[in-house]
């Protein structure tokens, strides 16, 4: 049995993030044990886009929202083969006819297990958050910088010694990775706040975005941003923004009004101007035809809105940063497209295409690093059956489950998300949609012997032949004979009939009447009793 100490040194093993050196070899052109650079600048996609940007800011929103809506639950694994079935499938396009077979491979793959350290650690991650603060935190991090820290403060004496206590999100524009040099290229964590502190790299839980920029230097170690690949659109809608502000706040004359036959005093064009207000400015002088007696010009300053095609960078811009974070732009009140089955397939689709993916990357992370330390066998998953838009109409759920012969009363309940039911066994049975009887209960209702005659009559299931036809007369006494010994070897099992006919010195059995009988046919049958 392996002691304390080896199982934390295996724990260790697996968090210390230290890759092969002949792939380190391979990627790494030069890596010192110094900080490894990272060529995104996180402050300005979290200053310029979730604290400027009221798209980010409602995209980050819209997701978190929906992400803290469902829960996590704790397992302990019962079956590995069907807990991978049950990873793979649910990593994909989830929707309600995975949502069923999900719950099926989960009921056969995981156990629920209560009231686990674990659960108190994942309900109240730190003394100044919940797991909704937490979750909330860690996934606005992710989107915004495409890297998500989490610290695990663990006693480090006693018997709880490496089992965190404590976790916390750390503000992911301010880490630093810190090499060891080729061969350990994450050594550890530097927070550069208030001064430096170091954080061994065990401790600390890195999830990523992938990064396809290798440049031998290390910065792949960080994930890419998505507000990376969306600067532009990042930057064209803020300054769509901030040029209709400027255009509303500096809003001067349309235009000069100018006589092309002479100069007009002072006095002359302040009287113009006052006749043109009283004349043609109003409501009801819209729409209103201008005389004048002299040639007039115009002359104008500047451009509209529509003319600047403010609006329609804007809502451009909109739809480039909606596609970026996978949210259906119908979310952020498009009222183009914004009808009630639009808005009911987009909901579908920001949890299908943004949220679960999300959560999936985050519990498959949380299981690598955090769950081997409360049990081998332990797992976290998310139980995506509660979100309503996945949920088909309850009609079609019922019809199809009623013609799902193969399933036991209990599976459909849980795929129907109804609680398993254990005190009746029968509930674990499959029936057959015949008459509706458990396959288990007919199977034994046929292993008893027929140790008397059955009072049945075989003879209209005897096979005459053609000896019979010719002579009726000489062979009726026999055949009445034959008659009541068959009576004898008639057995509900075949079995028991197969051995009749070893007895008989022959082989098989055939069935008559719901019933086995020696011999493969009834001839030889009838032909052995003679």
């Amino acid at each position: 049995m392996a002691s304390i100490f080896d199982r934390l040194k295996s724990l260790l093993s697996k968090n210390a993030q230290k890759t092969s050196l002949e792939y380190n070899k391979a990627i790494y052109s030069w890596l010192g044990e110094s900080v490894v650079w990272n060529d995104e600048n996180d402050d300005s996609y979290i200053n310029e886009g979730y604290r400027k940007n009221a798209t980010i800011y409602s995209l980050i929103n819209i997701i978190t929202k929906a992400a803290t809506t469902i829960p996590f639950q704790v397992y302990e694994i019962d079956n590995k083969a069907d807990y991978k079935r049950y990873k793979s499938l649910t990593s994909g396009i989830y929707d309600s006819g995975v949502i069923q077979k999900a719950n099926i491979l989960r009921k056969r793959a995981l156990s629920e297990v209560e009231d686990t350290e674990l659960h108190r650690l994942l309900d109240r991650p730190n003394p100044a958050q919940s797991w909704n603060t937490f979750i909330t935190e860690l996934i606005a991090f992710g989107k915004l910088t495409g890297n998500r820290y989490i610290y695990g403060i663990a006693p480090e004496t006693g018997r709880n010694v490496g089992k965190y206590k404590e976790m916390y999100v750390m503000p992911s524009q301010i880490m630093e990775i810190i090499s060891g040099g080729i061969m350990q290229p994450v050594e550890k964590y530097k927070i550069q706040y208030n001064g430096n502190f170091d954080i061994p790299a065990e401790q600390i839980c890195h999830i990523k975005d992938f990064n396809p920029y290798y440049d031998g230097t290390g910065t792949h170690l960080y994930g890419q941003s998505p507000l990376r690949a969306g600067m532009r659109s990042l930057t064209t809608n803020n300054e769509a923004v901030q040029t209709g502000v400027k255009y509303l706040q500096n809003q001067t004359a349309r235009g000069v009004l100018m006589s092309e036959e002479g100069d007009l005093n002072e006095v002359q064009a302040q009287q113009l101007k006052d006749k043109f207000r009283s004349a043609h400015q109003g409501a009801n002088n819209a729409g209103d035809i201008i005389i004048t007696p002299k040639k007039l010009s115009w002359v104008n300053f500047g451009l509209s809105a529509s003319d600047l095609s403010l609006i329609e960078q804007y809502n451009t811009s909109i739809k480039d940063l909606c596609n970026i974070y996978n949210v259906p732009v119908q979310l952020l009140n498009n009222t183009d497209s914004s009808t009630y089955n639009n808005m009911k397939e987009a909901k579908k689709a920001l949890y299908q295409s943004a949220v679960i993916p999300e959560l999936c990357k985050i519990r498959d992370e949380l299981n690598r690093w955090l769950t081997p330390k409360y049990g081998d066998k332990l797992c976290i998953d998310f139980d995506f059956s509660v979100i309503p838009e996945l949920q088909e109409e309850s009609d079609k759920v019922v019809e199809q489950m009623s013609k799902s012969w193969w399933l036991t009363p209990n599976e459909k309940r849980m795929a129907m998300s109804y609680g398993e039911v254990e005190d009746d066994e029968s509930m674990n049975d499959y029936y057959i949609p015949a008459n509706l009887l458990p396959i288990n209960g007919v199977e034994n209702d046929f292993e008893d012997v027929i140790n008397e005659p059955v009072d049945i009559d075989v003879s209209k299931f005897l096979v005459k032949d053609v000896e019979e036809i010719k002579a009726p007369k000489k062979e009726k006494k026999k055949k009445e004979l034959v008659d009541i010994e068959a009576k004898k070897d008639l057995f509900k099992t075949k079995k028991l009939a197969e051995a009749r006919a070893i007895e008989l010195g022959g082989e098989g059995s055939h069935k008559i009447a719901g019933y086995y009988m020696p011999f493969k046919t009834h001839q030889e049958y009838v032909k052995a009793k003679r």
